[in-house]
Protein backbone atom coordinates (compact mmCIF):
# COMPACT_ATOMS: atom_id res chain seq x y z
CA UNK A 1 0.00 0.00 0.00
CA UNK A 2 1.19 3.43 -1.11
CA UNK A 3 2.37 5.77 1.40
CA UNK A 4 -0.57 8.80 1.22
CA UNK A 5 0.39 12.20 0.17
CA UNK A 6 -0.36 15.04 1.64
CA UNK A 7 -1.76 17.45 -1.33
CA UNK A 8 -2.66 20.62 1.09
CA UNK A 9 0.94 20.77 2.35
CA UNK A 10 2.51 20.50 -1.18
CA UNK A 11 -0.13 22.90 -2.58
CA UNK A 12 0.51 25.08 0.55
CA UNK A 13 4.40 25.23 -0.77
CA UNK A 14 4.19 26.00 -4.24
CA UNK A 15 2.58 29.02 -3.27
CA UNK A 16 5.97 30.13 -1.10
CA UNK A 17 8.30 32.33 -3.78
CA UNK A 18 11.51 31.68 -3.30
CA UNK A 19 13.85 29.08 -1.91
CA UNK A 20 12.43 27.22 0.79
CA UNK A 21 13.93 27.07 4.39
CA UNK A 22 15.50 23.57 5.32
CA UNK A 23 14.33 23.90 8.89
CA UNK A 24 12.20 26.39 10.98
CA UNK A 25 8.82 28.27 10.05
CA UNK A 26 7.78 28.83 6.60
CA UNK A 27 5.64 32.31 6.01
CA UNK A 28 3.32 32.07 3.54
CA UNK A 29 2.34 36.24 3.71
CA UNK A 30 -0.44 37.51 2.00
CA UNK A 31 -0.97 41.50 1.96
CA UNK A 32 -3.70 42.78 3.51
CA UNK A 33 -6.32 45.34 2.24
CA UNK A 34 -8.66 46.48 5.09
CA UNK A 35 -8.51 45.68 9.00
CA UNK A 36 -5.16 45.14 10.09
CA UNK A 37 -2.56 47.13 12.36
CA UNK A 38 0.92 47.68 12.12
CA UNK A 39 3.10 46.02 14.86
CA UNK A 40 6.45 46.73 15.25
CA UNK A 41 9.16 43.84 16.24
CA UNK A 42 10.35 45.41 19.19
CA UNK A 43 7.35 44.55 20.74
CA UNK A 44 6.73 41.57 19.09
CA UNK A 45 9.97 40.65 19.61
CA UNK A 46 10.47 42.38 23.06
CA UNK A 47 13.03 39.67 24.96
CA UNK A 48 11.40 41.07 28.41
CA UNK A 49 7.47 41.30 27.76
CA UNK A 50 5.67 38.60 28.17
CA UNK A 51 3.48 36.75 25.44
CA UNK A 52 0.63 37.43 27.33
CA UNK A 53 1.66 41.19 27.83
CA UNK A 54 2.27 41.08 23.47
CA UNK A 55 -0.58 40.00 22.81
CA UNK A 56 -2.85 42.79 25.69
CA UNK A 57 -0.36 45.63 23.72
CA UNK A 58 -1.64 44.35 20.43
CA UNK A 59 -5.16 43.95 21.07
CA UNK A 60 -4.97 47.41 22.92
CA UNK A 61 -3.20 48.89 19.87
CA UNK A 62 -5.63 46.94 17.39
CA UNK A 63 -8.76 49.04 19.18
CA UNK A 64 -10.28 52.21 17.99
CA UNK A 65 -9.65 55.66 19.58
CA UNK A 66 -11.88 56.31 22.56
CA UNK A 67 -12.57 52.41 23.42
CA UNK A 68 -12.95 51.14 27.14
CA UNK A 69 -9.22 49.70 28.22
CA UNK A 70 -9.78 48.55 31.88
CA UNK A 71 -8.52 45.52 33.37
CA UNK A 72 -12.58 44.40 33.30
CA UNK A 73 -13.11 45.66 29.74
CA UNK A 74 -10.42 43.62 28.80
CA UNK A 75 -11.45 40.43 30.93
CA UNK A 76 -14.46 40.46 29.06
CA UNK A 77 -12.73 40.82 25.72
CA UNK A 78 -9.94 38.13 25.90
CA UNK A 79 -9.93 34.83 27.32
CA UNK A 80 -7.25 35.56 30.04
CA UNK A 81 -8.18 36.29 33.27
CA UNK A 82 -8.35 39.26 35.33
CA UNK A 83 -4.99 38.50 37.03
CA UNK A 84 -3.13 37.98 34.58
CA UNK A 85 -4.19 40.95 32.49
CA UNK A 86 -3.39 42.98 35.71
CA UNK A 87 0.24 41.94 35.76
CA UNK A 88 0.06 42.20 31.50
CA UNK A 89 -0.60 46.25 32.03
CA UNK A 90 1.93 46.32 34.68
CA UNK A 91 4.67 44.75 32.01
CA UNK A 92 3.66 47.40 29.51
CA UNK A 93 3.61 50.41 32.00
CA UNK A 94 7.44 49.26 33.44
CA UNK A 95 8.23 49.66 29.34
CA UNK A 96 6.39 52.88 28.78
CA UNK A 97 4.15 51.28 26.11
CA UNK A 98 1.13 52.20 28.75
CA UNK A 99 0.76 55.33 30.70
CA UNK A 100 -1.79 55.36 33.29
CA UNK A 101 -3.19 58.51 35.45
CA UNK A 102 -5.99 59.85 37.38
CA UNK A 103 -8.40 62.64 36.17
CA UNK A 104 -10.31 64.92 38.14
CA UNK A 105 -14.19 65.49 36.48
CA UNK A 106 -15.94 68.00 37.86
CA UNK A 107 -18.17 67.26 40.57
CA UNK A 108 -15.63 65.66 42.76
CA UNK A 109 -15.15 62.44 40.71
CA UNK A 110 -11.80 60.85 39.59
CA UNK A 111 -11.78 58.57 36.38
CA UNK A 112 -8.56 56.70 35.20
CA UNK A 113 -7.34 57.87 31.71
CA UNK A 114 -5.00 55.20 29.94
CA UNK A 115 -2.31 56.52 27.10
CA UNK A 116 -0.63 54.07 24.64
CA UNK A 117 2.50 54.59 22.48
CA UNK A 118 3.24 52.24 19.80
CA UNK A 119 6.86 53.46 20.29
CA UNK A 120 8.30 54.24 23.64
CA UNK A 121 12.06 54.64 22.64
CA UNK A 122 11.00 57.14 19.82
CA UNK A 123 8.57 59.47 22.48
CA UNK A 124 11.35 59.61 24.64
CA UNK A 125 13.99 60.61 22.00
CA UNK A 126 11.34 63.26 20.71
CA UNK A 127 11.12 64.48 24.06
CA UNK A 128 15.27 64.43 24.78
CA UNK A 129 15.28 67.05 21.36
CA UNK A 130 12.91 69.62 23.00
CA UNK A 131 14.21 72.34 23.20
CA UNK A 132 14.57 73.98 27.05
CA UNK A 133 12.94 77.20 27.81
CA UNK A 134 16.05 79.60 27.99
CA UNK A 135 15.78 82.07 31.44
CA UNK A 136 15.98 86.15 30.74
CA UNK A 137 18.56 87.57 32.83
CA UNK A 138 16.61 90.37 34.42
CA UNK A 139 19.56 93.35 35.69
CA UNK A 140 19.99 94.00 39.22
CA UNK A 141 19.11 98.35 39.59
CA UNK A 142 21.34 100.01 42.03
CA UNK A 143 19.18 101.22 44.84
CA UNK A 144 19.94 104.36 45.94
CA UNK A 145 21.67 105.30 49.26
CA UNK A 146 19.53 107.51 51.59
CA UNK A 147 21.75 110.33 52.62
CA UNK A 148 22.69 111.07 56.36
CA UNK A 149 21.08 114.21 57.40
CA UNK A 150 23.32 115.99 60.10
CA UNK A 151 22.02 117.09 63.51
CA UNK A 152 21.01 120.62 63.40
CA UNK A 153 22.48 122.59 66.29
CA UNK A 154 19.56 124.45 67.91
CA UNK A 155 21.09 127.46 67.17
CA UNK A 156 20.20 126.89 63.53
CA UNK A 157 16.50 125.23 64.66
CA UNK A 158 15.45 128.35 66.25
CA UNK A 159 12.78 130.36 63.98
CA UNK A 160 14.74 133.65 64.98
CA UNK A 161 18.28 132.34 63.86
CA UNK A 162 19.11 134.69 60.77
CA UNK A 163 22.30 132.14 59.46
CA UNK A 164 20.80 130.49 56.22
CA UNK A 165 21.57 126.16 56.17
CA UNK A 166 23.62 125.05 53.12
CA UNK A 167 22.17 123.71 50.09
CA UNK A 168 22.59 119.64 50.22
CA UNK A 169 24.43 118.30 47.07
CA UNK A 170 22.53 116.74 44.50
CA UNK A 171 22.65 112.92 43.85
CA UNK A 172 24.48 111.73 41.18
CA UNK A 173 22.34 110.25 38.06
CA UNK A 174 22.17 106.58 37.99
CA UNK A 175 23.95 104.86 34.93
CA UNK A 176 20.84 103.47 32.61
CA UNK A 177 20.57 99.95 32.74
CA UNK A 178 21.72 97.91 30.09
CA UNK A 179 19.73 96.91 27.42
CA UNK A 180 18.59 92.80 27.40
CA UNK A 181 19.22 91.20 24.36
CA UNK A 182 16.13 91.01 22.05
CA UNK A 183 17.46 87.44 21.01
CA UNK A 184 16.34 86.10 24.91
CA UNK A 185 13.19 88.15 25.05
CA UNK A 186 12.24 86.27 21.88
CA UNK A 187 13.20 82.45 22.86
CA UNK A 188 11.49 84.05 26.23
CA UNK A 189 8.21 84.57 24.59
CA UNK A 190 7.77 82.83 21.62
CA UNK A 191 9.24 79.56 23.25
CA UNK A 192 5.90 77.36 23.11
CA UNK A 193 4.30 74.41 25.42
CA UNK A 194 5.92 71.09 24.82
CA UNK A 195 3.59 69.01 22.20
CA UNK A 196 1.80 66.45 23.03
CA UNK A 197 3.72 62.98 23.70
CA UNK A 198 2.01 61.19 20.45
CA UNK A 199 -0.27 62.40 18.01
CA UNK A 200 -3.57 60.08 16.96
CA UNK A 201 -3.93 59.47 13.41
CA UNK A 202 -7.40 57.91 13.94
CA UNK A 203 -10.26 60.02 13.84
CA UNK A 204 -12.20 59.84 16.93
CA UNK A 205 -15.39 57.72 16.81
CA UNK A 206 -17.26 61.11 17.19
CA UNK A 207 -16.19 62.27 13.83
CA UNK A 208 -18.81 63.55 11.60
CA UNK A 209 -19.52 60.79 8.89
CA UNK A 210 -20.01 62.18 5.05
CA UNK A 211 -23.61 61.14 4.24
CA UNK A 212 -24.35 57.96 2.46
CA UNK A 213 -25.12 58.02 -1.01
CA UNK A 214 -29.00 57.46 -2.29
CA UNK A 215 -30.39 54.33 -3.28
CA UNK A 216 -30.79 53.90 -6.99
CA UNK A 217 -34.07 54.21 -8.54
CA UNK A 218 -35.68 53.33 -11.85
CA UNK A 219 -36.85 55.85 -14.64
CA UNK A 220 -39.99 54.20 -13.99
CA UNK A 221 -40.45 51.21 -11.61
CA UNK A 222 -43.20 49.09 -13.74
CA UNK A 223 -45.05 45.98 -12.27
CA UNK A 224 -43.48 44.12 -13.78
CA UNK A 225 -39.75 45.21 -12.99
CA UNK A 226 -42.02 45.52 -9.30
CA UNK A 227 -42.12 42.20 -9.62
CA UNK A 228 -38.85 40.29 -10.74
CA UNK A 229 -36.89 42.70 -8.13
CA UNK A 230 -39.20 41.10 -5.44
CA UNK A 231 -38.50 37.73 -6.15
CA UNK A 232 -35.35 38.15 -6.71
CA UNK A 233 -34.93 39.23 -3.20
CA UNK A 234 -37.00 37.18 -1.84
CA UNK A 235 -34.91 33.92 -3.47
CA UNK A 236 -31.91 34.92 -2.16
CA UNK A 237 -32.07 32.88 1.17
CA UNK A 238 -32.43 29.64 -0.40
CA UNK A 239 -28.82 30.23 -1.75
CA UNK A 240 -27.25 32.57 1.23
CA UNK A 241 -29.67 31.60 4.51
CA UNK A 242 -28.01 34.75 6.22
CA UNK A 243 -29.68 36.74 3.73
CA UNK A 244 -33.07 35.97 4.87
CA UNK A 245 -35.02 39.79 5.25
CA UNK A 246 -37.70 40.69 5.89
CA UNK A 247 -40.83 42.47 4.10
CA UNK A 248 -39.84 46.01 5.11
CA UNK A 249 -36.12 45.55 3.58
CA UNK A 250 -37.19 44.30 0.65
CA UNK A 251 -39.97 46.76 -0.30
CA UNK A 252 -36.98 49.46 0.72
CA UNK A 253 -34.85 47.52 -1.55
CA UNK A 254 -36.75 46.79 -4.63
CA UNK A 255 -36.26 50.24 -6.52
CA UNK A 256 -32.27 50.07 -6.35
CA UNK A 257 -32.53 46.09 -7.56
CA UNK A 258 -35.53 47.42 -10.54
CA UNK A 259 -32.94 49.42 -11.47
CA UNK A 260 -30.52 47.11 -12.10
CA UNK A 261 -32.90 45.25 -14.10
CA UNK A 262 -34.00 48.55 -16.32
CA UNK A 263 -30.05 48.83 -17.17
CA UNK A 264 -30.30 45.26 -18.69
CA UNK A 265 -28.26 43.48 -15.88
CA UNK A 266 -29.04 39.31 -15.56
CA UNK A 267 -30.85 38.29 -12.40
CA UNK A 268 -28.15 35.37 -11.97
CA UNK A 269 -25.55 38.33 -12.08
CA UNK A 270 -27.19 40.45 -9.29
CA UNK A 271 -27.75 37.58 -7.47
CA UNK A 272 -23.94 36.99 -7.66
CA UNK A 273 -22.90 40.12 -7.00
CA UNK A 274 -24.80 40.00 -3.93
CA UNK A 275 -23.89 37.05 -2.01
CA UNK A 276 -20.44 36.17 -3.22
CA UNK A 277 -17.36 37.04 -1.47
CA UNK A 278 -19.00 37.97 1.87
CA UNK A 279 -17.08 40.13 4.57
CA UNK A 280 -16.31 37.39 8.08
CA UNK A 281 -18.47 38.49 10.23
CA UNK A 282 -21.60 39.43 8.55
CA UNK A 283 -23.57 41.66 10.95
CA UNK A 284 -25.11 43.39 8.54
CA UNK A 285 -26.87 42.12 5.76
CA UNK A 286 -29.27 44.81 4.41
CA UNK A 287 -26.54 47.06 4.86
CA UNK A 288 -24.64 45.50 3.01
CA UNK A 289 -27.05 44.79 0.37
CA UNK A 290 -27.67 48.49 -0.10
CA UNK A 291 -24.05 49.88 -0.80
CA UNK A 292 -23.37 47.20 -3.29
CA UNK A 293 -26.47 48.15 -5.21
CA UNK A 294 -25.29 51.41 -4.78
CA UNK A 295 -21.69 51.25 -5.40
CA UNK A 296 -21.32 48.72 -7.87
CA UNK A 297 -24.34 49.79 -10.10
CA UNK A 298 -23.33 48.73 -13.91
CA UNK A 299 -23.93 51.93 -16.68
CA UNK A 300 -27.05 51.77 -18.75
CA UNK A 301 -26.41 49.21 -21.98
CA UNK A 302 -25.50 52.05 -25.27
CA UNK A 303 -27.82 51.67 -28.11
CA UNK A 304 -27.33 50.73 -31.77
CA UNK A 305 -26.18 54.60 -32.23
CA UNK A 306 -23.77 54.78 -30.28
CA UNK A 307 -21.80 51.64 -31.44
CA UNK A 308 -21.91 52.52 -34.81
CA UNK A 309 -18.23 54.13 -35.96
CA UNK A 310 -18.28 57.65 -36.21
CA UNK A 311 -18.88 58.75 -39.92
CA UNK A 312 -15.20 60.26 -41.44
CA UNK A 313 -15.81 63.39 -42.35
CA UNK A 314 -16.07 63.39 -46.52
CA UNK A 315 -13.06 65.38 -48.39
CA UNK A 316 -13.73 66.86 -51.25
CA UNK A 317 -10.74 66.15 -54.48
CA UNK A 318 -10.86 68.78 -57.20
CA UNK A 319 -10.02 67.38 -60.45
CA UNK A 320 -7.39 67.98 -62.87
CA UNK A 321 -8.44 70.08 -66.26
CA UNK A 322 -6.44 70.29 -69.31
CA UNK A 323 -6.23 74.10 -69.89
CA UNK A 324 -7.60 74.90 -73.78
CA UNK A 325 -4.96 76.87 -74.70
CA UNK A 326 -1.44 75.72 -73.74
CA UNK A 327 -2.76 71.91 -72.78
CA UNK A 328 -1.46 72.52 -68.87
CA UNK A 329 -2.39 70.76 -66.47
CA UNK A 330 -4.56 72.59 -63.34
CA UNK A 331 -7.16 71.66 -60.73
CA UNK A 332 -10.17 73.07 -61.23
CA UNK A 333 -14.30 72.01 -60.65
CA UNK A 334 -15.05 72.48 -64.66
CA UNK A 335 -12.66 73.04 -67.89
CA UNK A 336 -10.95 76.49 -69.16
CA UNK A 337 -7.74 78.05 -68.68
CA UNK A 338 -5.46 77.88 -66.44
CA UNK A 339 -4.14 81.04 -64.63
CA UNK A 340 -1.57 82.22 -67.02
CA UNK A 341 -3.88 82.17 -69.58
CA UNK A 342 -6.17 83.99 -68.17
CA UNK A 343 -3.84 86.68 -67.44
CA UNK A 344 -2.68 86.76 -70.77
CA UNK A 345 -6.67 87.13 -72.35
CA UNK A 346 -6.96 89.96 -69.85
CA UNK A 347 -4.23 91.85 -70.63
CA UNK A 348 -5.41 91.79 -74.43
CA UNK A 349 -8.92 91.82 -73.47
CA UNK A 350 -10.07 88.43 -74.75
CA UNK A 351 -12.82 86.53 -73.12
CA UNK A 352 -11.46 84.31 -70.36
CA UNK A 353 -13.71 81.15 -70.04
CA UNK A 354 -12.79 79.66 -66.55
CA UNK A 355 -14.63 77.60 -63.96
CA UNK A 356 -17.34 79.34 -62.05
Amino acid sequence: MDTQQNTALTRALAEVPGPLPTSGVIHIAIPHTDRFTIVGNHLAQHPDLSCTAVGIAVRIQSLPQGTEVSIKALAARCKEGEKRIAAALRELEAHGYLQRFRHRLPGEKVATRTLFCNQPAALVRLRSQMPSPVPVPVPEQPQAQPQAHAPQSEAESESGSGVEPEPEPEPAPLPPAPPVPAVLLTVATVTSPPPPPFVPLVPPPTAPKPPRPPLPRPGTLTPELDRAATALLSDLRRHAPRFTLSEGDIRQLVPPVATWLERDAHPDTIRRTLIEDLPQPLRHPVKLLKHRLTALLPPPLPGACDLAAPARPRIVVTPFQTCDDCDRAFRSPAPGHCRDCRETREHRGEDVRTAA
